[in-house]
């Protein structure tokens, strides 16, 4: 009974002795909640279980929200910094710019970063040089194929209004590409901005004065948030309208085409395991996307009158009715 009593001890102590990497997770969207139905973030959480990692046991995440807005992301950069987390994990831009400001030793990974070079992320895609590694989905033959399914179901449009934060730096990297495919299919482009949710109703109101024919988001944090909306305003407007993540097509838009982004956070948590077992980001190339999805919502499509070619459906990944 002694010697089960000594022992106890002896194994709560070789349990507490196992390390705890720590990973700090830095975005303005909310902080993702426990049992919540949320595919993207239980993908990447799936795949750590997978390599070893399980929170409570041998990972801690710190979680960082700066409410929907961009200003906090600097505190909050600074916060995680201060607390010496293993890995800042950052799901898109804005906060990686955070965290690059914020540290220069910290290792960083990006899950979604739209063409870190030109947004001065990274040196190159290939040597990325810094303390920053992880995933592009930026490119200009995505934004021209986005153009070509949209132009397949709206084949007569050729004004075609786009939606984006001009506060965002991918937004302006997104246009430049998506104007570079507009202008070899003759398309003009009417880019409207959006700097928080009270401003989307005026931006549908200049793409209604300026006849636009169909519509592109640039998503963010911010535009994602109000999906619904946009939708209904889509919808009222009568606004074939094409997405990059196709959360927005579950919620009542036309299209969406773009990166598989359970497959982004499942490598994801494939770089983070590199790096704590020593990689070092500068010497990990950075990755692009190998699944693309297209989603088609045809509910929408029989409201705004439209058919969708059966070749269109025929290569759709997923078509809600």
């Amino acid at each position: 009974m002694t010697g089960g009593l000594l022992a106890a001890p002896r194994a709560a102590e070789a349990q507490q002795g196992e390390k705890v990497w720590r990973i700090g997770w830095l975005n303005t969207s909310p902080i993702p909640v426990p049992g919540s139905y949320n595919p993207v973030w239980d993908a990447f959480l799936q795949r750590m279980r997978e390599l070893g990692y399980v929170e409570g046991k041998n990972l801690s995440i710190e979680y960082r929200s700066s409410g929907g807005h961009v200003e906090p992301l600097g505190a909050a950069a600074a916060e995680l910094v201060r607390l010496n987390v293993d890995v800042i994990l950052v799901p898109s831009t804005e906060p990686a710019l955070a965290a690059k400001r914020a540290t220069t030793t910290i290792p960083i990974v990006l899950s979604a970063g739209t063409n870190p070079v030109e947004t001065g992320l990274v040196n190159s895609l290939a040597r990325p040089g810094g303390n920053l590694t992880g995933l592009s989905i930026s490119g200009g033959q995505v934004a021209g194929k986005r153009l070509e399914l949209l132009r397949e179901v709206v084949p007569n449009a050729s004004r075609i209004a786009v939606l984006m934060d001009p506060t965002n730096p991918a937004h302006a990297v997104n246009l430049r590409e998506t104007e570079s495919a507009a202008q070899k299919l003759r398309i003009r482009l009417q880019p409207v901005t959006a700097r928080a949710p009270e401003e989307i109703a005026a931006a549908f109101s200049a793409m209604a004065k300026a006849r636009a024919e169909a519509l592109i988001v640039f998503t963010d944090p911010m535009l994602y948030s109000q999906r619904s909306r946009l939708a209904e305003f889509a919808a009222r407007n009568r606004l074939p309208a094409m997405h990059m993540i196709k959360g927005h097509a579950e919620a009542g838009d036309l299209m969406a085409y773009g990166p598989d982004y359970r497959d982004l956070y499942r490598r994801t948590a494939e770089i983070v395991d590199k790096i704590l077992k020593g990689a070092k980001p500068a010497d990990l190339p950075i990755e692009e996307p190998t699944k693309l999805e297209l989603v088609i919502n045809l509910k929408t499509a029989k409201v705004l009158g439209l058919t969708i070619p059966p070749s269109l459906l025929q290569r759709a990944d997923q078509v809600i009715e």
